[in-house]
């Protein structure tokens, strides 16, 4: 694919250049190079806006809730439409909505609810592709509760989900799959909706990790057909808030660790303590952004389903370069499903001769900055073989341009034929 082609793989949404004019972030250098962000998988960039929104909130309506004076009112404002931004941006309703510190924090407690009407004999699927956050709170029930958490392998040379074997882990002792909507790791996208299906079939629940899934491809929680789904705003430039969202019904029925005066109803009993104002304002203003970049004159919802089409469009044609970019490098392995399957624009590799700490570091020193190690999706990693040297990890965002795939492929052929150290300049 031409520089051109990549470049006019977009819609009539906002250019890619008048979407980086709104990151202060690109505005840095680092070693005199103008700074590409390929870590966005591990949290995005942050649009101006989203900032303005959060000093405001501090400067002019800094309150706690549910009190009898303006600051307090103006805050209870503020949750109710961020609420009604994030039902817009899965199409649930705002009654469904809690917010948290953060994904791990909001599947932990989301657990433990869950697992107080369980014991010896229940089960919880887990998949082998998952970011532990979609692990660890289920183990922790198996120890403590005496259920059995079933683990659903991945084929290592695709990096898609064994299905067959997911249809098989499901029986009548089954009450929850956890499943992750994309691999943080391999960007493998899962069909939720199906697993959803299958799960119902035998009267269980469906939790989704959605933190990898939701900067990629807009939810939709009716159409996935999940009973509960969790992400992390600051995935998708947004700041480190987390957000749960649940159908109603299940909400209710769930027996929650909470202080006994704390509210009873949903979802602030979810929301364990004073939550975070300022990164709540945060979360609907990257939402805002987000419909921003659609043409006006439709529903928040529609324009957020535009912009999501049309990035999902620009990244998979980003991937693709840096894909087969990567192809022409010796001694580069890619790992995960080739361009053309379900993928998000989240590609990792590795170097022969090279620890990936090493690839990221001779990548910094030009300005590139990727991310590397395991990614907590540790199984994933071990499994391919890298659990001592990890992956490096690049995925494109909404910011991300052609010019700059290209100098991450320079210098990640700089870090296979040179010893680090070089001064020879990436291609």
């Amino acid at each position: 694919m031409t520089l051109d082609q990549a470049r006019n793989a977009l819609d009539d949404v906002a250019s890619t250049d008048a979407i980086r004019a709104r990151f202060p972030a690109l505005e840095r250098k680092h070693g005199g190079y103008p700074i590409a962000y390929f870590d966005g998988p591990g949290g995005t960039q942050v649009p101006r806006e989203v900032v303005d929104a959060m000093g405001e909130y501090l400067l002019r309506h800094n309150a706690n809730t549910h009190w009898h004076y303006p600051t307090s009112h103006e805050t209870d404002q503020l949750i109710a439409d961020a609420r009604a931004a994030v039902a817009d941006f899965l199409n649930g309703s705002p009654n469904e909505i809690a917010f948290g510190a953060n994904m791990t924090t909001l599947t932990f407690h989301l657990a433990r609810a869950l697992g107080r009407g369980w014991g010896p004999g229940d089960e919880v699927i887990v998949t082998e592709l998952d970011h532990h956050a979609n692990v660890a709170p289920w183990r922790a029930l198996e120890r403590e509760r005496g259920i059995t958490v079933r683990s659903v392998p991945f084929a290592l040379e695709t990096g898609q989900l064994d299905w067959p074997a997911l249809e098989r882990a499901m029986g009548g002792k089954t009450r929850l799959l956890a499943i992750g909507g994309a691999s943080n790791a391999l960007g493998t996208v899962n069909d939720v909706g199906a697993a959803a299906a299958l799960a119902r079939g035998v009267g269980a629940l469906t939790f989704v990790d959605a933190v990898h899934y939701a900067p990629h491809v807009l939810p939709d929680v009716q159409a996935l057909g999940a009973d509960f789904l969790a992400w992390s705003a600051y995935k998708v430039y947004g700041p480190h808030v987390g957000v749960v969202w649940g159908r109603q019904d299940r909400l209710e029925a769930l027996d929650v660790p909470k202080l006994d005066p704390a509210p009873t109803q949903v979802p602030e009993k979810l929301e364990t303590g004073t939550q975070n104002h300022e990164g709540i304002a945060g979360v609907k203003a990257a939402i805002e952004f987000l419909a921003s970049l659609a043409p006006p004159g439709q529903s928040r919802r529609a324009r957020l389903a535009a912009t999501s089409a049309a990035l999902h469009r620009r990244g998979q044609a980003l991937s693709r370069r840096l894909w087969d970019g990567l192809e022409g490098i010796g001694g580069v392995r890619r790992f995960g499903p080739a361009p053309g399957l379900p993928r998000t624009p989240t590609v990792s590799f590795a170097v022969a001769g090279r620890s990936s700490a090493e690839v990221a570091r001779a990548c910094a020193a030009h300005g590139v900055f990727v991310s590397n190690g395991d990614f907590y999706a540790t199984t994933v990693v071990e499994r391919l073989g890298y659990g001592e040297e990890g992956l490096v990890r690049a995925g494109c965002a909404c910011y991300t341009t052609p010019e700059e795939v290209d100098r991450l492929l320079g210098c990640v052929r700089l870090a296979a034929v040179t010893r680090l150290g070089a001064t020879i300049a990436p291609a």
